[in-house]
């Protein structure tokens, strides 16, 4: 049974076992009260408030979480006041586990429970043993994990805290879910449903949901699992909790797998992959690489598919290098031992020099063997990983150029950096589906994708018929430029040429017979003045920016269907050659009275 869906229970004790006073984190929260936190002046038990806010809702630094976690625990027990002491240690287990320091969140833990015996905090103790479950369930240490989710539900069924109970409940059933012990995972899980139902508490609802549709996905009922495991993605996408959400997602591809939809499937790995990056879950970013390599092996795409397997093995076998160090200083170790060991006998049995000498020769010349032979292999290791790199670096220029423009992706290789330029004179399009979020919430997601991916390529043709630059798409929204990242001087008659294509290819899709789904679109045009380059160190995209891409923007928001609505600067650019029509004056926000011409076909 594969671990995935254990990796991120921990942050449901984040909405709940922090005495009920927060249910949710919110950084904005903690800078807040860091000001108040510099100033000094808080004492007593609304020091220790303050601490534990602090130590809770600070997101963006976790050594800074921990710093206030610290002062908490030596705070209360300087107060010996056990209610705060047991958050403090309990703040203390949340962070640590969150950066992976297990054996210091495990300590922390059941330090925590201490304290809550010693306050009778019955709600806290429970709370703090499923803490406990939850590390050793992550060590894969089930038995401890099963000791302890027991213990923690039978304390918090003598309380009034559900939401306690019931994320107790789940974890529970996640570890017999790991362990394949599906039915009595499915019994917890309903039992815990209940509870979230009832208190409506709808994070833990959405989790209920994903575990039972990943049992049933186990069990191979598709229908089930695929049922459950949406109705899941789509609450926690409402409340923005996206962790889990990486984990459902795969579960997702292997039932679009097994129906040999090769398109959803790939698209929701790839989902899934794109999330456990932006949360650094090592774990289900090696699943998420494996199960892409898999999915790429059976099309065919060898290439790919070696990619995502090699990013699958860094992530999988970190700790291999280590070893092979230590196998390598262990071998260095015996052969240093063995040589003490002769010059010992050589002092105490002269009588026997001879035998001895002989003997230590032998015992030399297998051990140098035995390092000569292992500095081959690693000259040859040394020779077969570079010769991969070269292929690997080759595939990643390739791979830059089909990012970035050839002009910055050189610019990139040779200072690590892309300075930003300013373009006196672009040409901004965006475009916009007509009562798309109508059509996202009712229509099968595979459909959307589909007639999302039929339309993106058809403008993606024309970007490069009229040397046009993609520069992003948002949702169902499409962006590019004329004019960069190489300055030319039609770039505003090949921007509007390009958008009569657009019209075009949409108003012909209109009455097709197949099975997509069809949209109208509008689109606005404004040109102007820009800066463009990259900003970042990861997943780089080449972007502009400016009061010109702002406008371009306000231009398709007040275009109308099957409309192409120009400003007046992209006007009187094009004017000569392509006929227009003056709508009037329009307020736009943060800019005024604008003209604004529509493009007459």
């Amino acid at each position: 049974m594969s671990s995935k869906g254990k990796a991120y229970y921990f942050m449901i004790s984040f909405f709940f076992l922090n005495l009920h006073v927060v249910f949710g984190q919110n950084q904005k929260v903690a800078d807040s009260l860091a000001k108040i936190y510099q100033e000094e002046k808080l004492q007593g038990t609304a020091k220790l408030e303050l601490l534990r806010n602090l130590s809770f809702n600070e997101l963006n630094d976790a050594e800074l979480s921990l710093k206030y976690a610290e002062e908490l625990i030596a705070l209360s027990k300087e107060e010996n006041n056990d209610l705060y002491l047991f958050r403090g240690y309990l703040q203390k287990g949340h962070k640590s586990r969150q950066t992976g320091n297990l054996e210091i969140a495990l300590d922390a833990y059941f330090k925590s429970a201490e304290a809550a015996v010693k306050a009778e905090f019955i709600e806290g103790e429970g709370s703090a043993y499923m803490s406990v479950a939850d590390v050793y369930s992550v060590m894969g240490i089930s038995s401890n994990a099963e000791i302890y989710y027991n213990k923690s539900i039978q304390l918090l069924r003598n309380t009034n805290d559900s939401v306690a109970l019931a994320s107790a409940l789940l974890n529970a059933g996640d570890e017999y879910f790991k362990t394949a012990k599906y039915d009595d995972a499915l019994q917890y899980f309903e039992e815990s449903a209940l509870i979230f139902k009832n208190v409506n508490y709808l994070i833990g609802t959405a989790y209920n949901l994903g575990n039972t549709g990943m049992v049933y996905a186990e069990q191979r009922k598709d229908d089930l699992a695929e049922v459950n495991i949406i109705e899941a993605i789509n609450i926690l996408e409402e409340l923005e909790d996206y962790y889990p959400i990486s984990v459902y997602l795969t579960y997702m591809s292997d039932i679009y797998l097994r129906q040999n939809d090769f398109t959803t499937a790939l698209s929701y790995t790839n989902r899934s992959l794109e999330l456990a990056t932006m949360y650094g879950l090592k774990e289900q970013i090696s699943a998420a690489n494996l199960k892409l390599s898999e999915l790429y092996q059976q099309t065919g795409n060898l290439k790919n598919a070696y990619r995502h397997y090699k990013d699958h093995i860094i992530y999988r076998d970190s700790l291999n290098n280590v070893e092979s160090v230590q196998q390598m200083a262990d071998l260095r170790s015996d052969f240093e031992v063995s040589q003490k060991q002769i010059e010992v006998d050589l002092l105490n049995q002269q009588k026997e020099k001879q035998q001895i000498i002989i003997i230590a020769s032998i015992t030399s010349s297998i051990l140098i063997f035995l390092l000569a032979l292992v500095l081959y292999r690693r000259n040859i290791f040394i020779k077969r990983t570079n010769m991969i790199i070269e292929e690997e670096k080759n595939r990643s220029e390739s791979l830059l150029l089909n990012i970035l423009p050839e002009e910055s992706a050189k610019e990139l290789k040779q200072n690590g950096e892309v300075q930003a330029k300013k373009f006196e004179s672009a040409t901004i399009l965006f475009t916009d589906f007509i009562e798309f979020s109508r059509f996202a919430k009712n229509a099968d997601p595979k459909h959307l994708v589909r007639s999302i991916d039929f339309y993106f390529k058809k403008f993606d043709k024309i970007m490069t018929r009229y040397g046009l630059e993609k520069i992003k798409t948002i949702g169902d929204s499409y962006m590019c430029a004329g004019g960069l990242p190489i300055a030319s001087q039609n770039h505003a008659k090949d921007t509007i040429n390009a958008a009569k294509d657009m019209i075009n290819i949409v108003r012909s899709q209109l009455q097709s017979q197949d099975d997509l789904i069809h949209f109208e679109i509008r689109i606005g045009i404004h040109t102007g003045p820009v800066v463009a380059g990259i900003v970042g160190t990861k997943k780089w995209q080449y972007d502009i920016w400016g009061d010109t891409v702002n406008i371009a923007s306000r231009m398709e928001s007040k275009s109308g269907i099957g409309k192409v609505n120009l400003s007046e600067t992209t006007y009187n650019e094009i004017k000569d050659e392509f006929p227009c029509e003056y709508r009037g004056k329009f307020e736009v926000k943060n800019l005024g009275l604008l003209k604004m011409y529509y493009l007459l076909n």
